[in-house]
């Protein structure tokens, strides 16, 4: 949390690339707008790997913190003071908070994001799942699952070093991880909750696939939405957590963080990020 006063005029942003998709702004001034914080500014920069030790370099005294989205979320923490232990685990950092004194703290709300986004749909607790992609939002998704699942994951991958990977997460974060070849990944819908942590448009041949009494699906996509999968999800009568679900959720975390301010305007947020897509 800054230490600085959440009166003062503060600035945040979104770094990326791309970026000009990005919510994070939406949701970030319509939680300012909530809590009365009219001098606060959240904006979006366009940063790739190579710029990002430039931009942090320049950053001065009035700024309160940053949200990371790909690629930056592994590339930021040389760049940091530390990072919390949530972030370690998956050595992934989505958030940034600058305290008075110019230190700078790394933290990763998509985890706990997860979590939350998951027990608001009444899921506190599964015996096996299934995860769909490899990558950092499947590395954070195991350390969620670490946290709810009772038992085995079966990840679904495209390549052998993929697999060794989620396998090595799994080590790392105490998850027995089974890894399947994504050929299998109809498979998947058999365990009673299916986190898919693909880009857009991969899972959509699987649509076909959903049996007739799904578990819970946990999509991460949020535009487009509803992706086929999830459309034929919700049709058979299964519960479907979205994208934006845990878009709110990290970023009404990551407000937290950033001034102080707890609980953050979850409400809120969600509303302004549902009007956001609606108009695109």
């Amino acid at each position: 949390m800054s230490s600085a006063a959440v009166n003062e005029p503060r600035r945040a942003a979104v770094l990326g690339s791309p970026i000009a998709h990005s919510l994070s702004p939406v949701l970030h001034r319509a939680a300012y707008a909530a809590l009365g914080l009219g001098d606060w500014t959240y904006d979006r920069f366009e940063v790739n790997e190579e710029e990002l030790p430039g931009f942090i370099g320049q950053l001065g005294s009035g700024w309160a913190g940053l949200s990371l989205t790909m690629p930056l979320k592994r590339a930021i923490i040389p760049l940091l003071d530390r990072i919390s232990d949530t972030a370690a685990s998956v050595e992934t950092v989505n958030t940034v908070v600058f305290t008075e004194d110019g230190r700078r703290t790394g933290d990763n709300t998509d985890i706990p994001g997860m979590i939350a986004a998951l027990r608001e749909r009444g899921v506190d607790k599964v015996d096996h799942a299934a995860v769909l992609g490899a990558g950092a939002t499947a590395a954070s998704a195991l350390a969620a699952l670490a946290r709810i699942c009772t038992g085995p994951v079966t990840a679904y991958v495209r390549t052998r070093a993929r697999a060794e990977e989620m396998r090595g997460w799994g080590e790392r974060l105490g998850v027995e991880v089974h890894t399947a070849d994504w050929a299998e990944a109809a498979h998947a819908f058999d365990a009673p909750l299916v986190i898919a942590t693909t880009p857009a448009g991969a899972t959509d041949v699987l649509a076909p696939y959903v049996p007739e009494r799904p578990g819970t699906l946990f999509d991460v996509v949020y535009d487009p939405w509803p992706t086929p999968l999830a459309a034929a999800w919700a049709e058979g009568g299964g519960a479907v957590v979205g994208g934006l679900d845990l878009l709110v959720h990290q970023a009404v975390l990551q407000v937290e963080l950033m001034t102080g301010r707890t609980p953050g305007p979850l409400d809120a947020m969600r509303s302004a990020g549902e009007r956001a897509l609606a108009e695109r």
